[in-house]
């Protein structure tokens, strides 16, 4: 993957004549994720998979988890890609939008109303520094060396901190990106701390060596006192107890959690799109492996690092449910809802059961696409509200936002009537907010059944109920939203400017190059992009439908690889 971007990006520099070549550039690293997926999903008939591979001396391995979610991420990146490799907005003629006439005609038109100015499509560096950060997480999840965890783990966090500062001309941006990398800096010293002590005591650096001196320790101080401390199974915890705190730093689980809603907010929302999803699954897929291995099985009343993970699972859920009902702006809500569910994942991790590790692997694909889908709906509402303006009388309350050309919503008040201004978008929202939610029969509704379901029969009925309540507490956040946007007046109107203005477009036959036509359109005829469209109303369609295919693929999926982890 990487050696073939370097060289599609240098071949990239001789295309001159393309003006936008962050936009070529964002369309090969599509093509290159995807001819990435291929090779990962064609490794999963490798033989002898489902028992583990090691690679480069045991740096990495690869197993059915590993290769699934590398497809899982490279899936997701290129889908977020698309948000920088097409213009979100485009003509549209009737008499030229048949299939025929798209193929065989070109549209020439000279209009800053499609957002061709727009920085994002301006800024080169975005899908290398993406690809950096999908190879350390890649990476990661399939680490098996205190080395390459680390190595992987600060790959992926430094282009992250370069993508939160990548718009130069914004203030909030740049701030947003240093405090970010402050913080990272603190909790990888977490993780290299664990990780040194770990060494230190043991003299192997191989997680495998350490899922043998788990088992080996458990059974020691069962059957003798005499053995060295760092046989024992406390200081093994304490150790890993230390390295998880700067893993639960950097997936924003609480107590951790302060900075997430900040750099949300101030970053662009192109970029929160990725860092708000992609920063979070590779770190809890490699946890997922460290606690199957190295948890406690022989004691029931010794102190496990797990159980530092629950009491973050406990932390998670409840302050990002008290916190989420006074935001008022709309990505620092989602940050606070980020945090909850994380709640309900640390929780599917702890318990490390069959049922649980099921739970947790499809609660985690489910909520990454919801979140994919809310942040995508939070552009496409922001692009679509161009011809509009805030009533004279309103204008006071959003003249001092700051960088609203890079986020467009910022406040929850500004979707306020949207369903009178576009209801099938309005709709597609409303719907993913009742995933988060968690409503029947929607697919958030199956993930938290299958999370609570799984913490009962595991003896967990306190935090069970903690999760219910704040589930239910939190409800009424995503409800505000929606009532605003169905039950409020808007405080639109369209840009007398616009209306008024006649457009011109140039239309060339590719098959006869001197047949040109020339066309005036309104300013309706500017609609979202297909790009936008099409994927919103998949994810939508994903979430709304899981309810006819219940024990479809990907619940399917999640169960072969829980029984694969348990009986390899």
């Amino acid at each position: 993957m990487t050696i073939f971007s370097l060289l599609f990006l240098l071949l990239s520099n001789a295309v001159t004549s393309w003006r936008d070549k962050s936009i070529l550039y964002s369309r090969q690293t599509i093509l290159i994720l995807l001819s990435s997926s291929l090779i990962a999903l064609k490794n999963l008939d490798t033989p002898f998979l489902a028992e583990g591979i090691g690679l480069y001396g045991g740096l990495f391995h690869a197993t059915p988890i590993t290769q699934t979610f590398h497809v899982f991420i490279f899936f997701i990146s290129a889908i977020i890609l698309q948000l920088t490799a097409f213009y979100p907005r485009k003509l549209w003629i009737k008499n030229y939008a048949s299939f025929y006439t798209l193929l065989s005609t070109n549209i020439y038109y000279d209009t800053n109303l499609v957002n061709k100015m727009g920085q994002q499509f301006r800024i080169i560096e975005y899908p290398l520094i993406i690809l950096f950060i999908i190879l350390g997480g890649t990476f990661l999840v399939s680490a098996s060396d205190i080395v390459s965890i680390f190595l992987s783990i600060e790959l992926q966090s430094y282009g992250l901190y370069l993508l939160c500062t990548l718009y130069r001309n914004s203030e909030l941006s740049t701030s947003a990106g240093l405090t970010y990398f402050l913080l990272g800096g603190l909790s990888s010293c977490f993780i290299l701390l664990g990780t040194s002590l770990l060494y230190a005591n043991s003299g192997t650096t191989s997680l495998d060596g350490y899922y043998v001196i788990t088992g080996l320790s458990s059974i020691a101080n069962e059957y003798t006192s005499n053995m060295l401390d760092w046989y024992k199974p406390f200081y093994l915890n304490i150790s890993l107890l230390i390295m998880s705190v700067g893993f639960l730093f950097k997936i924003s689980a609480a107590p951790f959690h302060f900075w997430s809603p900040d750099v949300y907010d101030a970053i662009p929302t192109i970029v929160t799109t990725f860092v708000a999803i992609l920063a979070k699954i590779s770190i809890l897929i490699f946890l997922l492996e460290l606690v199957h291995y190295t948890s406690n099985f022989y004691f029931a009343f010794n102190f496990s690092w797990t159980s530092a993970l629950l009491f973050s699972s406990f932390l998670s859920l409840i302050i990002g449910t008290v916190l989420g009902l006074t935001q008022f702006r709309i990505k620092r809500l989602f940050a606070y809802s980020t945090i909850s569910h994380l709640g309900f994942m640390l929780l599917a991790l702890s318990i490390n059961s069959l049922e649980s590790i099921q739970a947790f692997i499809f609660y985690l694909m489910q909520y990454s696409i919801t979140n994919l889908n809310a942040f995508m709906l939070l552009i496409a509402i922001g692009f679509s509200l161009y011809p509009f303006v805030i009533k004279d009388a309103l204008k006071n309350q959003y003249k001092n936002l700051l960088d609203i050309n890079n986020s467009p919503i910022q406040l929850t008040s500004q979707l306020k009537g949207y369903f009178y201004l576009n209801p099938v978008l309005a709709l597609s929202l409303a719907i993913t907010l009742f995933s988060f939610v968690g409503i029947p029969p929607l697919i958030g509704f199956f993930a938290k059944q299958m999370v609570l379901s799984a913490a009962i029969d595991s003896g967990f009925v306190f935090l069970t109920l903690i999760a219910v309540l704040t589930s239910v507490i939190s409800a009424v956040y995503y409800l505000s939203v929606i009532k605003q946007i169905f039950f409020d007046t808007h405080d639109h109107e369209l840009n007398q400017d616009f209306e008024k203005t006649t457009l011109k477009a140039t239309i060339t036959s590719s098959l006869n190059k001197n047949n040109i036509d020339v066309v005036t359109f309104k300013i309706n005829n500017i609609t979202l992009s297909s790009s936008l469209t099409i994927t919103i109303s998949i994810l939508t369609l994903i979430l709304l439908l899981f309810m006819f295919t219940p024990q479809g693929i990907v619940n399917i999926s999640s169960k072969i690889l829980a029984l694969i982890m348990f009986n390899p």
